[in-house]
């Protein structure tokens, strides 16, 4: 297996002394699994246990909530003789047994030497069956498809993968890495994907991986589903909402249908909740704090970009294309920097993402994306060109006291100068693809 960042967040984690029940977050197939197993070496005793298996289920769906008689008999279940050391539980797809939910805060409250993990892929289904994860006795994490970062080192690439986390290409690196992470924007992060292509290099070959990951997601409707419309409603989405990836979408009538509004704005929800999307919403203020505007248009994200490139058959398009942003109207460059954006945005949850649109009705500025850095707003404008055809982000910079915007293009690095039509003066960070990641790095070295 190659190397996830999570790993230094797991170990963190794990070396607290008040350390509490973790859930691990993320859509399907992200690699929660194989990721607490490989965490799971460096410990003197792992346990696991799958609650969609009934021999392990039953477990959990008993009488008692003594969690010490629980753990002998997950002991004696996987023949397991227990050595002087750490211990890590791992409870797979907890979802399929709620009460083993409410057990985790008595591992917190009555066996706290114990690690514990636990994960699922449609934890959200545990909402409808009002069971509540234990407030205060749990922590989360999220888990989403490999980093650029992540894919360098998959693919072996590792003296390249610490120049770019540590935001130090050379100008002589640039082109190298550019096809480097071309390579990544083409076939996405999801880690049984880029684990076949490093040791295959072989294009043809991951079809039919996609091809499960996108009957897994359809399977799943049902679960993810709270009646009978919304499974209409999201197979809907899941069949015609990839070809709309980076794009503003209207909710009501979504992709020529017929659902209403209200309809597809639940089905979205079911959907976030699975981590396999997210509706970012605008912003109209260049000032803090970021305030959405739920009643615009929002931008819709996917969890991947090399899954949005199969399934709306843009491969051969994004393969051809010179630039990420001649590929399919510069849409598939903001899905990846959305993606890439996602990678720092914290342990807990996914992070939301917005953008921003000047609170006008007769002007059409919008900013691709806004970050907040500390106590200022970062305007991110993807698009190549020269400065002065950035006629939305110089009127952002009018209307904000920040003096930092931030162009992600396929140039090299640099910082210019620049001064807005009405004389304002700011730097702009010429960010490549690669360095999106490594933003907050980039950031605080200006």
């Amino acid at each position: 297996m190659f190397q996830r960042a999570i790993f230094k967040q797991l170990r963190e984690w794990a070396s607290r002394e008040k350390r509490k029940p973790l859930i691990l977050r993320g859509a399907r197939q992200v690699g929660k699994t194989t990721v607490v197993h490989e965490f799971g070496k460096e410990f003197d005793n792992y346990l696991y246990v799958n609650l969609e298996r009934e021999e392990d289920a039953i477990l959990f769906d008993g009488q008692t909530s003594d969690v010490s008689s629980i753990l002998q008999a997950i002991y004696f279940l996987k023949r397991q003789q227990r050595r002087e050391g750490r211990t890590l539980l791992f409870i797979d797809e907890i979802q399929c047994v709620p009460k083993a939910v409410a057990l985790l805060r008595y591992f917190y409250e009555d066996l706290p030497e114990i690690y514990v993990i636990a994960a699922g892929s449609v934890l959200q289904s545990l909402l409808r069956q009002r069971i509540s994860f234990p407030v205060g006795r749990v922590e989360y994490m999220s888990l989403r498809p490999c980093s650029f970062v992540e894919f360098l080192e998959a693919m072996g690439e590792h003296q390249f993968a610490e120049v770019v986390g540590r935001s130090e290409v050379h100008a002589m690196l640039h082109e190298a890495v550019m096809r480097l992470f071309r390579q990544y924007s083409l076939i996405g992060g999801m880690p049984e994907v880029v684990a076949h292509y490093a040791a295959h290099k072989d294009l043809v070959g991951l079809e039919p991986i996609y091809d499960s990951l996108l009957t897994g997601y359809n399977e799943d409707v049902e679960k993810y589903a709270a009646n009978r419309t919304q499974v209409e409603v999201i197979r809907w989405i899941l069949e015609r909402g990839w070809q709309m990836a980076g794009q503003t979408i209207t909710l009501g009538g979504f992709a020529g249908s017929s659902y209403k509004a209200r309809e597809v704005s639940e089905a979205f929800g079911a959907l976030e909740k699975a981590f396999l999307l997210e509706l970012a919403y605008p912003v109209v203020s260049t000032e803090l704090p970021l305030l959405p505007a739920m009643r615009r248009a929002p931008k819709l994200l996917w969890l991947d970009g090399g899954i949005v490139n199969y399934a709306a058959k843009v491969q051969q398009e994004v393969f051809s294309a010179r630039d990420l942003l001649d590929a399919w109207r510069g849409n598939i460059a903001e899905q990846w920097v959305a993606q890439e954006l996602a990678a720092f945005s914290g342990a807990v949850g996914y992070g939301k993402r917005y953008f921003w649109v000047r609170n006008t009705h007769s002007s059409m500025a919008k900013v691709d994306f806004v970050y907040q850095d500390g106590m200022r707003i970062i305007p991110i404008e993807v698009k190549a060109g020269s400065n002065a055809h950035l006629r939305s982000l110089h009127q952002y910079m009018d209307e904000s006291t920040s003096d930092v915007a931030v162009r992600v293009w396929s140039g090299a690095y640099s910082v210019d100068d620049v001064k807005t039509p009405s004389g304002k003066m700011y730097r702009l960070v010429n960010l490549p693809f690669y360095y999106v990641g490594s933003l907050p790095q980039v950031l605080k070295g200006l």
